[in-house]
């Protein structure tokens, strides 16, 4: 039942206030002039008339502000279309400054901005799980989408791109002779690794063809490498081309391995089951890896093409459960570099952009022919990936979904419609809803322009996430306003109206809009570039919002007034409101012969109304009986403390049976209940029992210990799986390899700013060091490290062994070379150098000198004469180290026959600023084995540089995963930093820090329990959920400083201090809450995961916390341990004029007489009547001017003459 309130032009003197009465500190500024109250409150006094005056301003020009509102919005908004939306995941995840982006800068300017070459790959597995792939007909399968695969064809530019034109090559030798140069170049092959490559089938996948004149087509099908050579002999010198393959030990390529099929009328007769026509036993073949067409350069492990392997007690391969397949391509930088200038492009203007669309294109296909090489009922499946994929996936995680923004929008518009609309149409503000959520949209659209003007890039984060979350934020101030607009003291001027809103409200909005942007600000300290900019961009949001919220929203508010004040239709205001009703004014009673006590300063009576419609006048008069008696009212929960009205009231008419119906304007019974009645009567006196506390505090209690054994179970990290939708062929595939091919290529690079011929033996522990690391997957026993330093120093003995045999049988003396071999000839170049400019060559030294010394170290006056020498002399070990030379050394031909002497010097090469050593990291699957791998490299790097070495790792996992050395002390330190700045910021605007201090401990304990909870879900912590978990405090803050503010301000009692604070805020706090849940409810649609987990979930049941936090623990905690009131009563009730039965009864109650007129409609209402006694010594009194005047004869004459009314329009009867 709505409550009707006396008339009171301004709040009474403090002396009479009744205890659940709160003023506003500009109302209690005569008293703090008069030395009564403190300093504080006049502080807020003063803040809080800023706003008043704020208001009113608005007020008077609510036209003019509305619209430039709206022009300044609209004009930033504009700014979204200079938005970059940042794709590149180095740019997304490194941080700026940072240990790694230093090395990825000191990499990106020595190497250059791309990579060598980029994988495309094929994974496959049985559709039954756990079945065996170690079978021809799994590797048959494999077979067919590998070569469907490497068939892949694109036209563009009108040229066809195939494997073999774009495909990354290793190690193509130089050679004079120009034919054969050009057939190697056509023959020579892609570098894939895959387990066919134990078979002659593998060859299949190589897609070169060179033309002999009397020869069918060479292909690496039918190629025998060796005899080729013998053909060709007497037609070229190809000796140097002939040791180049023996050193790569290519022997007969692939035609000398076994057939996956021997029944293939093109297995080669050279095959060793050829003749037998048995299938090999492909576990036996596969044992121990496969190798390209070089035995020595291009093993494949193991690891790299089989996975879930199963072993016997000795070691040998049994079974394995996956095959993978790795087809590597140029970069486009190579790829344009490769055909610059060639005839095949010369005429469709070939660039680099080109080039990139090239690769992406044949990517795409790639993955397209791959998924479909198989039928659907095979009993294997393939799952394809390249890297374009990934950057498809990115690029469709970060577009804006449409539908999902306007469902939201649109969700949110009819919630606020819905929840604002009232029966009585002047009550009703559905129109200040819809245009509250749209001004929000508007400031989160101008918000996020303003970012884009910046240049704040943005990120999937900013489209995926941030309009929901900034919407359900936004929402939550507008809903405060309008509660409190509707609720306004009664008597408040209408020109004041906006100013008393903005007065009442405008600390709270304040308070939770500066801890939100202050959170969002700290949450920037995560480095983690693409959290920071989400964070940065959720600042200046929130930071649109405020100023809509407290600027052009008011301006709303008094259109709206404006439009209630003409009794129009809500929504519709075109129309007027068929069913209005005023507020009317019912001035005291006398009382007769009953006594008033003194030292009550207001009682709460119930009155029995009486609404006729006069039919000649259309007009409702409204009537209270002048022969009324006071009677006790029903006992009131808290024992009378707040049994008073709450808030503006309205005449409900209602019209009796039978008289005249249809001029009857009638209101359901659910329009009497509202959340504000529900706190009055229901939740407050249930809460603040001391049984219910106590039950309160045990139940925190124990969320919170919970809470602190769920933290101990959440784990870090964020697997790439989370971030790709799952049921898709890309989650399907990085499943797989996640499951099975847990491998991370990552190199150890050495810098420049030190002596690399003198920290030999420095270098080879540094490699040592790393290989001994738990996560590296080790070389065969059989094979060599597979190292730069390893390689030249290995090829170094192998000419100096080359060079002792030609010495000592004669073919080399000291003044020739040329009888000697290939080897030999570079060896007597290299070991006569002396590295003098006056004096390069010295002959003697051919004897007394050794290439690698005893130890095993290069002599250093050597060591970068011979780095020229066998960069140009060896090019497959040279592609096989993966060395990355810079600057390269330069080039440098040997020409045995030479006989100028020219070629006997050698230039040094520069001092090496970048080289590196490749591994393979395995085992990898949790966030732990990246981060004990990460430490480890760092330590062995780290007793290198104590060495003089200057070396850094370098990889996926370093770049991806090395946040989480310091993520969780980045989290506790921007948590800990935020409650200390949430602390000042309430102490400063509330003047309390007492009350400040219990805001912040009850925000650290729903951060604590949100931590908690995250564990028992599962959700792992990584940057995304440390942003929310940083983010959550300045959240909470919304649902704890109304609360707080509400108690500091009200008297009484702390338990009557609470109930109040809770009937003024329980409604706009829960409207708040609903609000963010419908905006955070379109998150729960996205098809990626991690945006359902790490921002849907978490979010939820942050606000379902902060609801629990904010409106039952911080009201126990503030009944319990809460600030003395600000405002307190000058002189209590008179126990001895105020008896018991009275106290409880809580007040008085009209009567009414038992008959009426039969046209009257009966509405009982209550009403607060002002009774002022006389004042106490020494408390001050308002001056008679401010005080309502009322005197006895003023009051109706018994006889009921001068009856009070109120007249209103009346609906015409039909």
């Amino acid at each position: 039942m709505a409550p009707i309130p006396a008339s009171m032009a301004r709040p009474p003197p403090l002396g009479e206030l009744l205890p659940g009465y709160t003023p506003p500190a500009r109302s209690a500024a005569p008293q703090i002039l008069a030395g009564s109250l403190k300093a504080p409150l006049w502080l807020r006094a003063y803040v809080q008339g800023l706003l008043f005056t704020l208001g009113c301003g608005i007020q008077r020009h609510c036209g003019k502000v509305l619209f430039l509102g709206l022009l300044a919005f609209g004009a930033l908004a504009l700014g979204l279309r200079v938005a970059i939306i940042e794709t590149d995941l180095e740019q997304l995840w490194v941080e700026a400054g940072s240990r790694v982006s230093q090395e990825l800068q000191y990499t990106k300017e020595k190497l250059g901005e791309e990579a060598a070459y980029s994988s495309q790959t094929l994974i496959q597995t049985p559709r039954q799980e756990g079945e065996n792939v170690l079978t021809p007909e799994a590797l048959g399968l494999h077979l067919q989408a590998a070569l469907t695969a490497s068939k892949v064809q694109v036209s563009l530019y009108g040229k066809s791109w195939d494997l073999n034109k774009i495909c990354y090559k290793s190690g193509v030798p130089l050679i004079e002779n120009g034919m054969i140069e050009r057939m190697i170049e056509k023959l020579f092959p892609c570098v894939i690794l895959t387990p066919l490559d134990c078979f002659w089938e593998g060859a299949k996948l190589q897609g070169g063809t060179a033309y002999l004149p009397g020869r069918p087509d060479i292909q690496w099908t039918n190629l025998d490498p060796e005899q080729l050579l013998e053909e060709l002999g007497p037609f070229a010198s190809l000796e140097g081309f002939r040791e180049l393959l023996d050193k790569a030990q290519v022997g007969q390529a692939y035609v000398g391995r076994p057939c996956l099929h021997p029944d293939d009328l093109h297995c080669p007769p050279s095959a060793p089951n050829h003749h037998s026509r048995q299938a090999p036993i492909v576990a036996q073949e596969l044992s121990g890896g496969c190798h390209g067409f070089s035995h020595k350069f291009m093993h494949w492990q193991e690891e790299l093409l089989l996975g879930g392997m199963a072993r016997d007690p000795q070691g040998q391969l049994l079974r394995a459960e996956a095959l993978q397949s790795t087809f590597l391509l140029m970069s486009p930088r190579q790829l344009y570099e490769h055909f610059r200038g060639d005839y095949q492009t010369h005429d469709i203007g070939w660039s680099e952009e080109q080039a990139s669309t090239v690769l992406q294109a044949w990517q795409r296909r790639f993955v397209q022919l791959a998924q479909e090489a198989l039928p659907e009922n095979a009993s294997q499946q393939i799952h394809a990936f390249s890297s374009t994929t990934l950057d498809d996936i990115l690029h469709a995680f970060s577009e804006v979904s449409a539908a999902r923004v306007v469902g939201g929008y649109l969700l949110m518009l009819a919630y606020a419609c819905v929840t604002m609309l009232r029966w009585d149409c002047a009550q009703s503000q559905g129109a200040v809803g819809l245009a509250g959520v749209l001004l929000v949209a508007l400031a989160v659209a101008s918000g996020l322009g303003l970012c884009a003007l910046l240049g704040i890039a943005f990120n999937a984060a900013t489209t995926q996430v941030l309009p929901f979350l900034a919407l359900g934020i936004g929402v939550d101030d507008i809903f405060l306003l309008a509660h409190a607009f509707t609720e306004a003291p009664p008597g408040t001027p209408l020109q004041e109206r906006t100013g008393e809103c903005l007065q009442r409200t405008g600390t709270s909005v304040a308070l939770t809009s500066i801890n939100n942007m202050v959170a969002f600000f700290m949450a920037a300290l995560v480095p983690i570039p693409a959290l920071r900019a989400f964070s940065l961009q959720a600042a200046v949001v929130v930071s649109c919002n405020f100023a809509a919220v407290m600027l052009v929203f008011p301006a709303v508010l008094s259109l709206d007034l404006h439009r209630r004040h003409c009794q129009r239709l809500d929504v519709l205001c075109c129309f007027s409101s068929p069913c209005s009703a005023r507020v009317i004014q019912i001035l005291p009673q006398e009382l007769g012969d009953r006594t008033v006590p003194v030292g009550i300063a207001h009682l709460t009576a119930t009155v029995q109304a009486f609404a006729h419609c006069e039919a000649s006048s259309q007009r409702v008069v409204t009537i209270l009986p002048p022969q009324a008696h006071l009677v006790p009212p029903p006992p009131d929960p808290l024992g009378s403390e707040l049994f008073s009205p709450g808030g503006s009231t309205r005449d409900l008419l209602g019209q009796e049976e039978g008289t005249r119906p249809k001029a009857a304007c009638k209101s359901l019974p659910c329009a009497h209940w509202n959340l504000a009645h529900f706190a009055r009567s229901q939740f407050a006196p249930l809460l603040l029992q001391s049984r219910t506390k106590v039950m309160v505090l045990v139940l925190f209690g124990a969320l919170l210990g919970l809470s602190l054994y769920g933290a101990t179970l959440v784990q870090d990290g964020l697997a790439l799986t989370d971030v790709v939708p799952r049921g898709t062929k890309e989650h399907a595939f990085l499943s797989a390899q996640l499951r099975y091919f847990s491998l991370y290529e990552v190199a150890v690079v050495t810098q420049g700013g030190f002596d690399y011929a003198h920290s030999q033996r420095a270098l080879f522990d540094l490699h040592q060091r790393f290989s001994s690391l738990k996560a590296v997957l080790p070389p065969p026993a059989t094979q060599a490290p597979r190292t730069w330093l390893h390689y030249y120093r290995n090829w170094l003995q192998g000419i100096q062994a080359a060079f002792d045999q030609d010495w000592a049988s004669g073919r080399i003396t000291h003044h020739s070379y040329r009888n000697g071999s290939e080897d030999g000839a570079l060896a007597y170049k290299l070991l006569i150098q002396t590295g003098d400019a006056q004096e390069p060559l010295d002959f003697s030294q051919l004897t007394t000198r050794k290439l690698v010394d005893k130890e095993g170290l290069i002599p250093p006056e050597l060591f970068y004469m011979g780095l020229t020498m066998w960069v140009s002399s060896d090019p497959l070990g040279l592609a096989a180290s993966q060395a990355n030379f810079y600057p390269p050394p330069p080039e440098w031909l040997h020409d045995k026959y030479d006989t100028t002497g020219e070629n006997l010097r050698i230039p040094a090469a520069q001092p090496l600023e970048f080289a590196q050593f490749p591994f393979l990291l395995h085992g990898l699957q949790k966030t732990a084995d990246f981060v004990e791998a990460i430490e480890g490299a760092r330590a062995a790097c780290a007793e290198a540089g104590q060495a003089g070495v200057r070396a850094y790792p370098s990889g996926s996992p370093f770049l991806f995963w090395e946040q989480y050395l310091g993520l969780r002390r980045c989290f506790l330190l921007a948590v800990c930093i935020l409650l200390v700045c949430t602390f000042l910021v309430c102490a400063l605007l509330l003047l309390n820090p007492w009350t400040a201090a219990l805001i912040v401990l009850v925000l650290a304990m729903l951060t604590m329990e949100l931590f908690g909870i995250m564990g028992f879900l599962g959700i792992k912590l990584s940057a995304i959920p440390v942003v929310i978990l940083v983010a959550s405090v300045g959240i909470g803050v919304e649902f704890t400083v109304h609360v707080a503010l509400g108690f500091l301000t009200a008297q009484g009692c702390r338990n009557l201090r609470a109930a109040r604070a809770l009937e003024r805020t329980l409604a706009p706090v829960t409207d708040g809450a609903v609000s963010t849940l419908l905006g955070l409810l379109m998150l729960a649609g996205s098809n990626f995961d991690f945006i359902v987990r790490c921002f849907f979930v978490v979010l939820t049941v942050l606000t379902l916390l902060g609801l629990l936090h904010g409106l039952v623990l911080l009201p126990v905690l503030l009944s319990i341990l809460g600030p003395p009131p600000e405002v307190v009563q000058m002189y209590k009730e008179s126990p001895e004029v105020l008896s018991p039965s009275a106290a409880r009864g809580g007040g008085l109650r009209w009567g009414v007489p038992p008959t009426l007129p039969q046209s009257f409609a009966r509405v009982t209402t209550s009403m607060t009547v002002a009774l002022h006694p006389p004042p106490l010594p020494g408390a001050y009194v308002h001056p008679a001017s401010e005080e309502p005047t009322w005197s006895p004869a003023a009051t109706p004459a018994a006889s009921g003459s001068s009856n009070l009314s109120s007249r209103g329009p009346c609906p015409a009867t039909g």
